[in-house]
This record gives structure tokens, sequence and C-alpha cells, in this order.
């Protein structure tokens, strides 16, 4: 039986596991793009400075991570992700679901979030939340996607 899953406003003391977290999470696109994914590139203590950040607990261990930043009327969803060992068992959509709450308490009428074009299964899986392909643009160096969900 699976320890219960619990979220919370991350911590200084967390920046190691999710920077880790982070780093498994993303490795396996690195082939596939050419370069590290943005998302290994943030310092994550500077990030917890900087942005809303919420982490996923299973008993003592940090297994999904989500970075969020209000633009006005919009949430950034900037970064989600779950450890590779515990994907499956819905960390990723409760971290959406939590994303979407969080955004329409903060007054936010959409959430936005971007992802490089060759991670088609991310891509895939915002279709099937409801976020819709709003353009594709180069930035940074990533060829980006760009989706949006009204709320």
């Amino acid at each position: 039986m699976r320890p219960t899953l619990t979220l919370r406003k991350a911590q200084p003391a967390d920046v190691e596991a999710i920077t880790a977290l982070v780093q498994a999470a993303y490795s396996p696109y690195i082939e596939r793009i050419g370069k590290a994914p943005a998302p290994m590139l943030d310092d994550y203590r500077q990030v917890l400075a900087d942005c809303d950040v919420q982490v996923a607990v299973q008993g003592l261990q940090v297994v999904g991570v989500l970075v969020m930043e209000c633009e006005g009327e919009q949430m950034l969803l900037a970064n989600v992700a779950v450890l590779p060992a515990c994907k499956g068992q819905g960390i990723g959509k409760a971290l959406m679901t939590f994303c979407e709450t969080h955004a329409l308490q903060a007054g936010c009428k959409a959430v936005r979030l971007y992802t490089h074009e060759r991670m088609t299964e991310n891509i895939e899986i915002y279709h099937k939340l409801g976020y819709v392909e709003t353009h594709r643009a180069e930035e940074q160096g990533f060829a980006r996607v760009f989706m949006r969900k009204a709320l």
C-alpha cells in the first residue's frame, strides 16, 4: 500500500529533492531534444524565492513538483514534474488540478503553459486535460508549444 499523497508549499529544505526529481524526470528528453530541457537548468533555490512552488509528498519523499507564477489574469504553469518511479499514480493530474484550483482562487481566468515540441506525450496529456494549443515559437533556443486552458 502506497503512503497517502499530500500537496504542500515547497520549503528551502526541499530544494535538493526538487532538483534531483527534475533531473530524473527530464533527463530522458536530453537525447530527444539534443540538450538539457529548460527545467534542468533552473536554480531551484531561486525558483522557490521567485515563484509559487508546491510539492507532492508520499511518506517523506518528494514525488512531484509544481511551479506556478501568477501573471495578471493568467497563471503560468512553469513546470510540473513527477519522479519517474511514481508515474502513473495520478500525481501529475493532482498537481495539474491543484494549479487550476489555485489559479481560480487567485482570480485568474486561465492557465497557460509551454512544453518542448518533441515532448509529444506531454502535449497529448495537456490536450486530454482541456488545454488548447495557442501557438508555437522558438524561445531561449527551445522549440516550444504554447497552450492555454480557460477556467
